[in-house]
């Protein structure tokens, strides 16, 4: 019997060009972690003093090991099981633990887009709410039903649908943001916000909290350990140059995470919200924004149905990573394995839906999506991006390695392997030696 997977590994499509894949992986990544995380991450961790740490961790540590995941991808041109399979035997146990993990975050995902859908629907009928009038009833389950059944339909379609959407997508939601930004800009909070996100408070980098989070952030960020970029590498085209693509990709990710803080948080101040208000930051406060605002109506369903767009995408690509997963593994169509998806999805997400409904799930006082975010989306992530690098480099050479990237010099895998070797015993250390002085 053949190796799993590797009947459809001969036939794998492609990204048609460097630039589509670009798009399709900024698309992919841009939408939830930028737009929803990163804010309520910067409010719940204190402005600047979290922005400074994201962005070392972002460039120091995240970048090579994005660098890795899709350069990994593109050898092995297989789904995240077989990637990692064809390391080490032993490497399938952690492509399918990635999986189980990206089932997990796009479960609650599809929840989070489907408010997205709620308020763009809720805005082209003029009747924005605030979240909590909006999820005093099930509106959370009936739209996560409805995205469920809407991404079933696009992932049948196959990466083409995702190429042609993205390509799309990207420029207009970054003209939206913009235009948001100038708007939040004149506001009475625009001083306090600035504030609040450009003074950095160094006393609060002795949290190990929040550089554990500010590292989660960067990782959830480029999606990294979540197989998302090892499964998106796998249809890059071979002249590509992985370094570049993913540079550009990581540019512009963190331009529209920051771009997100200025649009979000002058209206935050300018209005009285608590800026640490976790999840529903961004669904609590811009209906306020778009009812005071002169054209907020226009402004609103705009913005609103580009979020769901940008949301959307996110959905995509973690559904994407677990259908090619179940696809080629277990030898089936395409369609079934959206099916067979589709009702991991209902399973996984009904709870985090029914967290922001009238029955209130909850593990202590905290909603079941937010518990899952904060260990899933924090902790759990860090562990796999981290296993899995320091799993490739100790097991993989560096002149493997330059191949995948589609590069000359060897400045590259010099450095991806600095990080993905030594990264996870520099953890180990931190933990040991936080562990012991207590």
């Amino acid at each position: 019997m053949a190796t799993p997977g590797t009947q459809t590994v001969k036939n794998r499509s492609q990204w048609s060009s460097e630039p589509a894949f670009i798009f399709s992986m900024a698309a992919a990544a841009v939408g939830l972690g930028n737009l929803w995380r990163f804010p309520y991450m910067v409010g719940e961790y204190g402005g600047g003093a979290f922005i400074l740490a994201y962005l070392i961790a972002l460039f120091v540590v995240c970048l090579p090991i994005m660098y890795l995941e899709v350069a990994a991808g593109r050898l092995a041109q297989g789904n995240t099981v077989h990637t990692y399979r064809q390391v080490h035997r032993w490497g399938a146990w952690y492509g399918w633990f990635v999986v189980g993990l990206t089932i997990i975050i796009t479960s609650y995902y599809l929840v989070i887009t489907g408010w997205t859908l709620g308020y763009a629907m809720d805005a082209l009928r003029d009747d924005l709410q605030v979240f909590s009038d909006f999820s005093e009833g099930y509106a959370s389950v009936y739209y996560f039903l409805g995205i469920i059944a809407l991404s079933s339909l696009v992932l049948i379609k196959g990466i083409s649908a995702l190429e042609t959407f993205s390509k799309i997508l990207m420029p207009v939601l970054l003209l939206i943001i913009i235009g948001l930004v100038i708007t939040a800009s004149q506001m009475e909070g625009w001083q306090e916000a600035k504030e609040f996100l450009l003074y950095a408070d160094f006393s609060a980098w002795r949290r190990s909290e929040l550089w554990i989070m500010a590292f989660a952030q960067g990782f959830y960020t480029l999606a990294i350990g979540q197989g998302y970029l090892v499964t998106y590498g796998s249809y890059i085209p071979n002249k590509a140059h992985v370094p570049r693509a993913c540079l550009i990709v990581g540019v512009t990710e963190t331009a529209i995470a920051l771009l997100a803080g200025w649009m979000i948080f002058p209206f935050v101040f300018t209005y009285g919200l608590d800026p640490g208000q976790g999840s529903q930051l961004a669904f609590s406060t811009l209906p306020i924004v778009f009812e005071n605002m002169s054209w907020g109506l226009p402004v609103a369903i705009g913005f609103f149905l580009l979020f769901f767009l940008a949301a959307f995408s996110s959905c995509l690509a973690g559904l994407k990573v677990i259908v090619s997963a179940i696809a080629e593994e277990f030898e089936i169509s395409n369609s079934r394995a959206v099916g067979l998806v589709a009702m991991l999805m209902l399973t996984f997400g009904l709870p985090s839906a029914l967290s922001f409904s009238p029955l209130q799930f909850s593990i202590g006082d905290t909603p079941v999506l937010d518990w899952v975010d904060q260990l899933v989306g924090g902790q759990v992530v860090l562990f796999s991006g981290i296993f899995g690098a320091g799993f490739f480099c100790w097991m993989v050479k560096p002149m493997r390695l330059r191949k995948g990237l589609g590069t000359r010099s060897n400045w590259w895998e010099w450095r991806i392997y600095l990080v993905g070797r030594w990264l996870p015993l520099v953890v180990v250390a931190w933990l040991v030696l936080t562990w012991w002085f207590g």
